[in-house]
């Protein structure tokens, strides 16, 4: 058998069922290598070993019996620092919020624990997870395993970072404007975020960013994002946006696919823009229906939104508690607090219009289109300490110019998951993005499966070579 850092969950799922593994030497081999490699990466920021022995232990009691809870029974799993773990500091990677310990789990959370799954720690995040790139004031910046000098992404930065270094078989996160499918596209893993209310939320943060954000998936196959997905996915009848029915499943037919290379004129790395037309082209010659198109909303309209709900959401945040947050935040933090300061009522609902009529023209989108094929980011990974690149393809490049494929899935809601395609000349991992209509998630990983079986993942980086 290989080593369990080797193995994706789906594999270990399988050995820990056969007893050729234990949870607990599952357990105490991530430990190990945890130990071994995080302080080059930054990944975690918080180990709970004995709580997670306590589980393993369990864990191994009920596999011995034969009676696992599901398919996730013994295995170790990180999460993100703004899911909230009952007994774990959560920090939002704020100063702030340095000494939250929070008392009850937020529901995936108590989802993953009742699935039998092994709550192993906290992963790096950028304060109030509102940045592309993984570093704050409390923990500093989390690198990249493929290339040290440079970042995972974020804000799902430490959990990619671990996945990605084999610390950890799989990790959840958020994605409230592709923090997880740019860090996924960036490590070379798969990053599935579901349709809002897919997984109901409870317990948790405050939503500054409405029903943008959703918990979802970082793993290292579509097998496993399943996994996961159905370990967290449901309504609950406190989280009134889950109870939305599902789409109708697709009917047996080749896929009609909008494929959209560029947004307007917005830059993208050559090896990305290569990669992505290579995806398209194999769409095509397993037969599905290959459209090219351009952008299909308003860029402007876009960037309004994310604008008012972000600053409005961190104003509102920074002024609670006698504005303790605000005071002790990082510039980036305090400077988005200071514009949505400035916004008035009006801005906010003015918005929230705009979502609307983006929503209702997606719905249009989505009954000629099954899926939307983009690249997942328009850059490479930059340099680890730096919030954004400033070039891509050899152009000057905005704050957002590298994420712009992403935010418009958060503002309608939809489903999407990236998958890795291949490495640039420089060895560096690059991902494509695939998006379908409200309520199609199940659809969409079916067919991410295919897609990724004929499209086998690079291999991560070996970090630590077996003799």
């Amino acid at each position: 058998m290989p080593e369990p850092w080797q193995m994706d969950m789906t594999a270990l799922s399988a050995a820990l069922r056969a007893r050729r593994l234990t949870a607990v030497a599952l357990l105490d081999a991530c430990l190990a290598r945890i130990g071994r490699l995080d302080g080059g990466l930054n990944s975690f920021v918080a180990l709970d070993a004995a709580g997670a022995r306590d589980a393993a232990r369990a864990s191994d009691a009920r596999l011995d019996a034969g009676a696992p809870r599901s398919a996730l029974e013994g295995v170790p799993i990180s999460v993100k620092d703004n899911i909230l773990v009952a007994g774990q500091r959560a920090t939002w990677g704020s100063r702030a919020l340095a000494d939250f310990v929070p008392d009850q789990d937020e529901l995936p959370v108590a989802r993953l624990r009742a699935a039998g799954a092994v709550l192993l720690g906290k992963t790096n995040v950028p304060e109030l997870t509102l940045e592309g790139y993984t570093c704050n004031d409390l923990f500093g910046v989390t690198r990249n395993p493929w290339d040290r000098r440079l970042t995972p992404g974020g804000s799902s930065g430490g959990a990619a970072a671990g996945v990605a270094a084999r610390l950890v078989p799989a990790a959840i996160g958020t994605d409230g404007g592709g923090s997880i499918r740019r860090p996924a596209c960036h490590t070379g893993l798969v990053g599935f975020k579901p349709s809002a209310g897919r997984i109901a939320r409870i317990d948790g943060f405050p939503a500054i960013l409405t029903d943008f954000e959703t918990i979802g998936t970082l793993t290292r196959s579509v097998a496993d994002a399943m996994l996961l997905d159905a370990a967290m996915a449901g309504p609950d009848a406190r989280d009134r946006r889950s109870l939305a029915a599902a789409a109708a499943p697709w009917p047996a037919a080749a896929r009609r696919i909008l494929y959209v290379p560029q947004f307007g004129s917005g830059p993208v790395d050559p090896a990305v823009a290569a990669a992505t037309e290579a995806a398209a082209g194999w769409l095509a010659a397993a037969g599905h229906v290959i459209e090219r198109g351009e952008v299909f909303f308003d860029l402007d309209d876009a960037a309004r939104i994310w604008h008012v709900i972000s600053r409005a959401g961190v104003a509102w945040l920074a002024g609670r508690d006698g504005g303790r947050l605000g005071a002790l935040a990082g510039g980036a933090v305090r400077a988005m607090a200071a514009d949505g300061v400035g916004l008035t009522g009006a801005d906010y609902i003015d918005v929230l219009e705009r979502v609307a009529a983006l929503r209702r023209r997606m719905a249009e989108l989505f009954a000629r289109f099954d899926l939307v094929l983009t690249p997942t980011a328009a850059a490479l990974p930059w340099p680890a300490e730096q919030p954004y690149p400033t070039e891509i393809a050899g152009r000057p490049a905005g704050p957002r110019d590298h994420a712009v494929f992403t935010g418009w899935v958060n503002i309608a809601g939809l489903p999407a998951i990236s998958l890795p395609v291949g490495l640039s000349p420089d060895g560096l991992p690059i991902g494509v993005q695939l998006v379908a209509g409200f309520g199609s998630d199940a659809d969409l990983l079916a067919f991410a499966a295919t897609f990724a079986a004929a499209h086998p993942a690079p291999a991560l980086p070996d970090l630590e070579p077996t003799p």
